[in-house]
């Protein structure tokens, strides 16, 4: 935990990659594999992964992120798609998936869909895409940690134009939308944020016991 403590003082958002850097596809898996078993509500993952590594679809990106340098400069573009709205078919294809991953026939599992759907359904589709945004930042604070566990920089980025990613990267037909990004690889030495003290609230004014 020492260890783990330390890496997470190391991380920083990281404003300026050196882009000759880039990360090894065995760490690449890694790091997509910690994201995948991030936590999620009912265990449904209501959200699309999508690793940018072509330079060509970063170009198209990066005005709509307001000319920002990682875009373009990381190793790797995370997008994480939640999607915007969901029926049965959430529930039935995750319950399909545990029946053939445990061996568990799918009519043991009626009960358990009824009691997701009956919590998930009568849910407005605003009131969706407000559900599975959170569980893709679940996934986002997975990732940053796991990233600083393997020493790979990144920088969670809000600062773009959802509309404009979802038409470039053809999402709008998909049922996603691109609710927050993770630039993924190496700082700059150039970088002279890695070198500001990381300011955080006193554990004695953020955590309360009762």
């Amino acid at each position: 935990m020492s260890n783990y403590i330390d890496n997470l003082n190391w991380r920083y958002a990281t404003k300026k990659f050196d882009s000759t850097k880039k990360i090894s596809e065995d760490d690449l898996s890694k790091l997509l594999e910690a994201t995948s078993l991030s936590a999620s509500s009912y265990g449904l993952q209501p959200y699309k992964i999508l690793v940018l590594k072509d330079d060509d679809i970063r170009a198209k990106l990066k005005p709509a992120a307001w000319g920002q340098s990682q875009i373009t400069e990381a190793s790797h573009l995370i997008v994480l798609a939640n999607q915007t709205t969901f029926g049965d078919e959430l529930v039935d294809d995750y319950l399909t998936n545990v029946s053939e991953t445990r061996g568990i026939p799918v009519e043991g599992l009626k009960a358990y869909a009824d009691l997701m759907k009956a919590n998930l359904m009568p849910l407005t589709d605003e009131q969706k895409a407000a559900w599975t945004a959170k569980q893709a930042y679940i996934a986002l604070g997975n990732l940053l940690s796991a990233a600083a566990d393997l020493k790979i920089d990144t920088c969670p980025m809000e600062g773009f134009d959802s509309a404009q990613f979802n038409e470039i990267l053809g999402l709008d037909d998909k049922n996603l939308n691109a609710v927050v990004l993770a630039a993924v690889g190496y700082r700059s030495e150039e970088d002279q944020t890695q070198h500001y003290k990381k300011v955080r609230k006193s554990t004695e004014n953020l955590i309360t016991i009762i």
